[in-house]
């Protein structure tokens, strides 16, 4: 009887305390159009839509093929690996953690793609144990987001400076992607650095 009295003095005190807190919410006065308008209008920027479906299709644990080009014309250094993606923040976000080898040495990257709702491109970020910089990427995809073109830089640690790039990719069937990876060469003449076969398991 005495935990039952207790029990209601409290909540009796809580009702009290929280009268003028549940009186303040109450007196708040409702939004204007215009805060009206603006709440839907990042309501829509933040809500994933078909672009972010498929780029959630894509998650899973991949076996990798890499092939690496120094010089243009010049033979292909080949290594292996393996990349696992998976979506993030709520189904807005594919993120890739990748494992290989690169000339012989440990690599590891990270990377990220999305779809900006705002300005209806693609958008990817890559960085990676070879450099402490990022990489920033954007661009398009076809209606069925089976084939991708990205365009962007990074600060190149030989010429000191950023490094124009262009990537493309492409599923060439339901488990297996192809990724191009474009740069200037020695003679300033854009060549094919790298491609990378992605299998899915």
């Amino acid at each position: 009887m005495r935990n039952f009295a207790g029990m209601l003095c409290a909540a009796v005190v809580i009702a009290l305390l929280a009268g003028p807190a549940l009186a303040q919410i109450e007196k708040q006065p409702p939004m204007t159009p215009e805060q009206q308008a603006e709440m839907e209008a990042y309501m829509k920027a933040g809500t994933p839509g078909p672009a972010h479906q498929t780029l959630a299709s894509s998650a899973g644990s991949y076996d990798l093929k890499i092939k690496s080009w120094h010089d243009a014309g010049g033979p292909a250094v080949e290594d292996t690996g393996t990349a696992k993606r998976s979506m993030s923040l709520d189904g807005r976000v594919l993120v890739e953690e990748l494992s290989s080898s690169m000339m012989g040495t440990p690599f590891t990257g990270h990377g990220m793609m999305g779809y900006d709702n705002v300005s209806g491109r693609y958008w990817s970020t890559w960085n990676d144990s070879m450099s402490t910089g990022l990489m920033v990427t954007d661009g398009t995809c076809d209606a069925q987001g089976k084939s991708c073109t990205f365009t962007g830089t990074w600060n190149d640690a030989v010429k000191k400076g950023p490094v124009k790039a262009r990537m493309i990719t492409r599923w060439t069937t339901p488990t297996t992607q192809i990724f191009e990876m474009y740069a200037p060469g020695k003679d300033g003449k854009e060549m094919k650095m790298m491609e990378i076969t992605y299998l899915k398991k």
